[in-house]
């Protein structure tokens, strides 16, 4: 017997696709709310797809509040392929909503060719998310691929490369140690700036990597005979 309700029911599920996709950003964000309060399985796939191209990020992040609430064994498969896609959002955001499912047994598939992604947004949404799902025993071997990447792109990039790798703990000294030998000394600044950081988690990151450029360029006697 059919449901009396079903017609009604198809009928909101379509207005609310619609709205997904509508030119106003607010109304896409209360149809992802909607999406979200009533849990609807058989709206997966168009959040999944809408998460890859949403451009506001306020209906992403609802977006992925929506995904958060339906069951995981639905949602979880769906996200994992769509870190095989082509474009860099629907790997960034595929990312970013796993780690606040907070599922372990997606760990295999942060793999080193995410935590090394050319895009930068994804790259920071996969250390983020593999400190999230790291498991017990992985963290070292975590820290290293983490590390061995100081030095890239701009500041905002190296805050949230810095954050991660703190969030990781003591583990992180030897791959500090590393990158503080490197020749580079925009890798030296970076992982004096980390190391500052790890030490003092209330020092301000701008703080951390200025008074590391200064000592990578003056030396540690200089910089501090220079300092105010």
């Amino acid at each position: 017997m059919v449901p009396v309700n079903s017609t009604h029911r198809n009928s909101q599920d379509t207005r609310l696709l619609d709205a997904l996709g509508a030119g106003d950003s607010s109304t896409r964000l209360q149809a992802a709310l909607a999406v979200g309060t009533h849990a609807d399985p058989g709206l997966v796939d168009a959040l999944v797809a809408r998460c890859a191209i949403e451009p506001d990020f306020f209906v992403r992040d609802m977006l992925t509040w929506a995904l958060t609430r339906l069951p995981s064994e639905i949602t979880v498969p769906r996200l994992r392929a769509e870190l095989r896609s082509e474009r860099a959002q629907a790997r960034s955001q595929a990312l970013h909503t796993l780690s606040k499912i907070g599922d372990g047994n997606v760990w295999p598939a942060i793999t080193r060719s995410l935590l090394h992604d050319a895009d930068d947004e994804v790259a920071r949404s996969a250390w983020r998310a593999a400190v999230v799902l790291v498991p017990a025993g992985e963290q070292g071997g975590l820290a290293a691929e983490l590390a061995a990447q100081l030095g890239r792109g701009d500041r905002f990039v190296q805050l949230s490369l810095s954050r991660a790798l703190v969030a990781l703990g003591d583990v992180i000294e030897p791959a500090l140690r590393t990158g503080l030998a490197s020749d580079d000394p925009t890798v030296r600044a970076h992982a004096r700036a980390t190391e500052r950081l790890l030490r003092d988690p209330d020092a301000g990151f701008d703080q951390a990597l200025g008074e590391a450029i200064r000592v990578v360029a003056l030396g540690p006697e200089r910089a501090e005979g220079t300092a105010c």
